[in-house]
């Protein structure tokens, strides 16, 4: 396999296709785990505590599966978007996806999409295997020159770009034979509003045990209180390399100053007069807001109130009256 691609292609990825992929890994792995914990468990209690080296170890013992699918997108001149994808079955046989749900996938979303074609499949992995090569080839005859989308499931602390690795295929000469290879290409997250605010919405999902309002608002405050740190941290390190620079210790580099300057000059704006009047309205209707949420909930306590006086009182009547007639 080639280092990079020379093609040309600049290629974009959406988050949807990364959590599809991740989904699908993840269910296909949640499937498959069952029958290997109980035969863990078994294998402990008769080893009598011994069993957390055997779980472990059986986990261990065996890889992730593998999942295959297809993705899907648009191709304008030298640029290539993948908006999304969709699962396939794979033939470990015949070393090919399933052709006939393949087609009926793309007939649907030809109807939905009909500016979206197949740019190629995905599957997940560590790297690029040998087998590989058959699923891409098979996929040649509906785009001459797919691409592959590989996700690296296995959990890396130390790797801060996303785990995954966008393949291109190329026919290169080795030894006198021409063969395809894979070669890796970069690209770029691209992302669109709707995607941007359903990321939001699974960051902040409510826990699966009930946790209060309370509790979201905790979390949500602690992740504010991290970023607002960290910006103080970049700004802090950002200032201590300015004085150094200024006093020699450094070399004096110009972009770094333009891009310095170019944060700087925002400042002023956020202490105009505009900007305080807008940010006052907006904090004014905020409390108006809130003050009328507080009046409502009083007064929704206050007629649950009244009413259960009522039904009390109305009950104590018709008993006194009933004592009085008989």
């Amino acid at each position: 396999m080639a280092s990079s691609s020379s093609s040309g292609l600049t290629f974009k990825l959406h988050p949807l296709v990364i959590v599809n992929i991740s989904d699908h890994c993840t269910r296909v792995k949640s499937q498959m785990n069952p029958p290997v914990t109980s035969a863990a468990n078994t294998t402990s209690n008769n080893t009598n505590g011994a069993g957390d080296g055997v779980v472990t170890a059986v986990s261990a013992a065996i890889p992730p599966p593998r999942v295959y699918g297809c993705v899907i997108g648009v191709q304008r001149g030298r640029t290539v978007e993948i908006f999304n994808s969709f699962e396939l079955l794979y033939d470990p046989i015949a070393h090919s996806l399933d052709r006939a749900f393949l087609e009926k996938k793309q007939e649907l979303y030809k109807k939905v999409f009909p500016h979206f074609y197949i740019l190629g499949w995905y599957s997940t992995g560590s790297d690029a295997e040998e087998s590989d090569m058959h699923i891409h080839k098979g996929l040649m005859d509906i785009n001459e020159s797919p691409v592959y989308v590989l996700l690296n499931p296995s959990i890396n602390p130390a790797q801060k770009d996303p785990p995954v690795n966008i393949y291109e295929s190329e026919l290169h000469v080795i030894d006198g034979i021409p063969q395809l290879i894979f070669v890796s290409s970069s690209y770029t997250i691209e992302t669109v509003e709707a995607e941007r605010i359903s990321v939001d919405h699974v960051a902040h999902l409510k826990p699966s045990d009930g946790g209060s309002a309370a509790t979201q608002l905790a979390a949500h405050l602690t992740g504010m209180h991290s970023a607002i740190k960290m910006l103080n941290n970049r700004v802090r390190v950002l200032h201590h390399y300015l004085v150094a620079m200024q006093k020699g210790e450094f070399a004096c580099e110009n972009s770094l100053l333009r891009q310095v300057s170019s944060l700087l000059r925002r400042l002023p704006a956020i202490e105009s007069e505009k900007f305080q009047d807008d940010f006052l309205m907006e904090y004014n209707d905020t409390l108006l807001i809130t003050y009328l949420a507080m009046f409502t909930n009083c007064s929704s306590t206050m007629n649950e109130l009244v009413d259960k006086f009522n039904t009390a009182y109305d009950r104590h009547s018709r008993r006194g009256g009933r004592t009085a007639f008989m």
